[in-house]
């Protein structure tokens, strides 16, 4: 049969009776989602197609817990395989605060970390030809504070809202917009950020309040989606730290994307994401050592 059509030249046909389009909920930047019968289809992307190939890569890898990416409909429009289950909504239910769940996170992001070794480390983790990776559409004039060198190609936004759940556990991600470059802990962060969630009480989600139950619920929190992972001792003594230095990039970057590429990234900032980075570090920089000591 050979190898499937590049990313760039497959086309997806579909069938007539494939059924009525049906409004998936919006995210943070992207609009216009839809699911059609068993597949999902996507308004196209400066970075589709470097998704398309990281998609492409992750099936050839066994990864079973990432869409597929068929091609361009008739619309224009990218389409991928739909994962069936249960997605959180914005703000996240209370369900979705489950221990159980918050440790297949982890596992989950583990399993994709090591489906995803090998993919574009030759080239430097550049994208493929005639696409970009999300990052690279902010202007990097814009954030001048120095990123970590990437080790591999992977999500970087594993929120409640891009996890389908099955029974109790974390069974595949979607929206794989923001996909690029990262290192393995920066990637576990960030799945912090927003499972645990790592960020100052004041800004975690009216529906999770309670749950995250203060300084020291947080740090347990942390602790169940580390072990869930499969975290090694460096990455749990570092993981703190590493996002205290991020809270500038982070900053910086959201006020570029903002200023550059408008839309949902400067509804976001308009919002208050800049101060609620800011709150961000000054708590982790508070209660760093009390989250590093549940790690241990």
């Amino acid at each position: 049969m050979g190898e499937p059509a590049g990313p760039a030249a497959r086309r997806y046909a579909g069938n007539v009776d494939e059924g009525r389009e049906i409004e998936l909920p919006r995210g943070d930047v992207t609009e216009g989602v839809v699911r059609v019968g068993d597949t999902v289809r996507r308004p196209p992307q400066p970075q589709s197609f470097a998704v398309a190939a990281y998609l492409d890569h992750l099936e050839r890898a066994g990864f079973e817990g990432s869409p597929r990416y068929l091609g361009r409909d008739d619309a224009g429009r990218d389409v991928l395989t739909f994962i069936a289950g249960d997605v959180a909504g914005d703000p996240p239910e209370p369900w979705a605060a489950d221990e159980g769940l918050l440790a297949s996170v982890g596992a989950l992001v583990r399993r994709l970390h090591e489906a995803s070794a090998g993919f574009l480390a030759g080239s430097g983790f550049a994208a493929p030809a005639g696409s970009v990776w999300g990052r690279d559409l902010v202007p990097a004039a814009t954030t001048p504070v120095r990123e970590q060198e990437p080790e591999l190609i992977t999500h970087c936004d594993v929120t409640p809202q891009n996890v389908v759940v099955r029974d109790g556990h974390a069974v595949g991600l979607v929206d794989f917009d923001l996909a690029g470059p990262a290192t393995r802990l920066l990637d576990v962060y960030n799945t912090a950020m927003h499972w645990v969630p790592l960020r100052d009480p004041a800004d975690v989600w009216v529906t999770w309040r309670g749950i995250a139950d203060g300084h020291a619920g947080q740090a347990a929190r942390l602790r169940v989606l580390a072990d869930g992972y499969g975290l090694d001792a460096a990455g749990r003594e570092a993981i703190v730290d590493l996002g205290i230095r991020r809270a500038a990039i982070t900053w910086q970057r959201m006020k570029a994307a903002a200023e550059h590429l408008g839309g949902g990234w400067a509804r976001m900032w308009a919002e208050g994401v800049g101060d609620q980075i800011r709150r961000r570090e000054a708590w982790l920089t508070a209660h760093r050592d009390e989250l590093t000591a549940a790690l241990r």
